[in-house]
């Protein structure tokens, strides 16, 4: 832990987006063991990492935000928090708009959002699923990214804790989800390797959104607090417009939410424990 402390901020953010995607690779390694898990488990296992977003997206970047805002704005210390969140809602939209892909609650590449019609035939199911997850993982990525770069500003020993946090939250979110998207992809037929290369690639954009994240913190640091609550805006986003829906739509309303209430708690603990 003292090693990384000495680390440049820039290379910690990106060690630490090579932790949460190590995690995905553990996650989508399942399937070398399991074909097909159930349906209700996948459920948990989505509902679980909506829990684990959520908790991180208040405790680890929106109460931060606030607090970064207090010497400059006073009462207004609530104004990047607010502005912050909505505009990384509305990237998420606008990216959600743009790329397609599949959530994975759904059976057929038919019920794709945003595929043309004439591009219906060229993308298959495996690179709608891959592209679905791709797109939510970019902003835990960066909510990283900026946790860290924000010892730019402030190198305590609370700032830094909280960031490493942060981390081993989305990294622990990130095994069940990693899961999620090889076990589907190899029950759609794809071999065992397939299925761990899409579901292991899927996080490689984590790295890429830490290492942005960190830089541009690092050298617009009045932007620290509109970047904390960016990244919890997108990442809230994702929670409502696909982790907790794809988790509903089977049958396992209760099972789901109960993984989400243990998500929400055990990444709660973790922040305030090591924060």
């Amino acid at each position: 832990m003292n090693w990384l402390q000495e680390q440049p901020v820039v290379l910690q953010a990106f060690l630490a987006g090579l932790f949460t995607w190590g995690c995905t690779i553990v996650g989508s390694a399942v399937v070398f063991f399991f074909k097909t898990v159930s349906r209700k488990l996948l459920d948990i296992m989505m509902g679980f990492a909506a829990g684990v977003m959520i908790a991180a997206s208040f405790w680890s970047l929106l109460q931060p935000s606030i607090e970064y805002a207090k010497g400059n704005y006073g009462v207004w210390s609530w104004m990047p928090a607010a502005l912050g969140f909505l505009l990384g809602g509305f990237f998420l939209r606008f990216i959600d708009a743009v790329v397609p892909h599949l959530h994975l609650s759904k059976k057929d590449v038919s019920e794709a959002e945003s595929l043309p019609e004439h591009s219906r035939n060229k993308l298959s199911k495996t690179a709608l699923l891959f592209l679905a997850i791709t797109i939510h993982n970019f902003p835990e990525g960066l909510a990283v990214g900026v946790a860290f770069g924000a010892l730019s500003s402030n190198s305590s020993p609370e700032v830094f804790i909280g960031a490493v946090g942060l981390a081993l939250g989305i990294g622990l979110q990130n095994v069940p989800e990693g899961a999620a998207l090889s076990i589907p992809v190899r029950t759609d037929g794809e071999s065992r390797l397939k299925a761990f290369y899409w579901g292991s690639m899927s996080a490689i954009v984590e790295s890429i959104g830490a290492v942005l994240g960190a830089y541009a913190v690092m050298t617009m640091t009045a932007i620290l607090p509109y970047s904390l609550s960016f990244a919890a805006g997108a990442m809230i986003f994702v929670v409502v417009e696909e982790l907790i829906p794809d988790s509903q739509t089977n049958g396992n309303t209760y099972d789901a939410t109960l993984g989400l209430m243990v998500g929400f708690v055990l990444m709660m603990v973790l922040d305030v424990a090591l924060g």
